[in-house]
């Protein structure tokens, strides 16, 4: 027994001993990564698309075409690259991408996204958004078409793109566009405000805990999750909603005011057809039709600012998505 003890200790000594070891070497690695990102690990990329799309053509026709169809396609393809040359400089189009969540965290990427192409935009030139978000908070929704209004401030031609959902928050910041083209069956609308909270006051109560909350100011609190909410406080709070909402429908009217802000303010969704009819949208169409169109007549580059997370960010992330489910 005692040696089975004695070997179970040992056993564990070496267990402990190596986590800790692996722990100090996480540890060293994320010190030295957190030291990088002090000094700045941070960087934007830049793609030229209209290669992209030659380049499957291309491939594509190498396959398909005989010899003497392959060789006529290529003389053709080398005369278009020369006359494009002859033109002089094309416009270009930068593509931004948005994918929105309940924070707008996405904006800290638009935001350095869009200071880079106006530091280069023309006013022959066009940016193009494609956007995607169901919505989420007023102040981070609000920075996030700010950012897309910088555009509009300087006379450059925007375009947001609607593939799938641009709703709420998201058709806020669509709104801002001088042309918005979706898909025919992207969700689209939703100028509404949404706002709820549970309240435990009377789970509380029943088990004899006592909630106690003190302010200054009537209303720096309205609703409240433990204490008892009162008439006046629902009031207040629901005031503050149709304040906002007031705000939200003033916002899309000064963008668009072609649209009847009254038949569409009413928080529903519509379709991408129906969005048409509204005159919520300009032009049915996808992201990848509306960019294969404009391939031949423009320059098109997609604009991507990225940070580099640090590995105690990616090992805290890899722990997390074990634990949740």
């Amino acid at each position: 027994m005692i040696e089975i003890l004695l070997q179970y200790g040992l056993f564990l000594l070496k267990t402990v001993t190596i986590v800790v070891a692996i722990m100090l070497i996480i540890g060293m690695i994320a010190s030295l990564t957190s030291r990088r990102r002090e000094k700045g690990e941070e960087f934007l990329t830049v793609k030229k698309i209209n290669q992209r799309y030659e380049k499957m053509e291309n491939d594509l026709n190498q396959v398909i075409l005989d010899n003497k169809a392959w060789k006529q396609y290529s003389k053709q393809q080398a005369k278009a690259h020369k006359d494009q040359d002859k033109g002089g400089d094309r416009p270009r189009l930068y593509v931004l991408d948005f994918n929105g969540d309940m924070k707008a965290s996405a904006v800290n990427s638009l935001r350095e996204e869009v200071s880079a192409v106006l530091t280069v935009a023309r006013a022959q030139d066009e940016i193009f958004v494609k956007l995607e978000s169901g919505g989420g908070m007023v102040h981070a929704y609000g920075l996030a078409a700010s950012q897309l209004q910088r555009i509009r401030e300087r006379k450059i031609p925007l375009t947001v793109s609607v593939d799938k959902i641009a709703a709420s928050g998201g058709y806020m910041m669509a709104s801002v566009a001088d042309k918005i083209i979706a898909a025919p069956f992207a969700v689209i609308g939703s100028i509404g405000v949404i706002a709820q909270i549970p309240n435990f006051h009377r789970l509380l109560k029943k088990h004899d805990v006592d909630f106690e909350q003190i302010t200054a100011g009537e209303f720096k609190r309205t609703l409240t999750m433990f204490g008892e909410n009162s008439d006046t406080a629902r009031a207040k709070f629901r005031q503050q909603v149709e304040e906002t909402h007031a705000l939200f429908k003033d916002f899309v009217s000064a963008n668009r005011p072609q649209v009847d802000i009254q038949a569409v303010a009413t928080g529903e969704h519509w379709y991408g057809s129906q969005s048409l009819q509204n005159k919520l949208v300009d032009q049915l169409i996808t992201s990848d039709d509306y960019l294969m169109n404009k391939r031949h007549d423009a320059e098109i580059y997609e604009i991507s600012y990225k940070q580099k997370r640090g590995l105690r960010e990616q090992f805290s992330d890899k722990i997390q998505g074990l634990l949740n489910f």
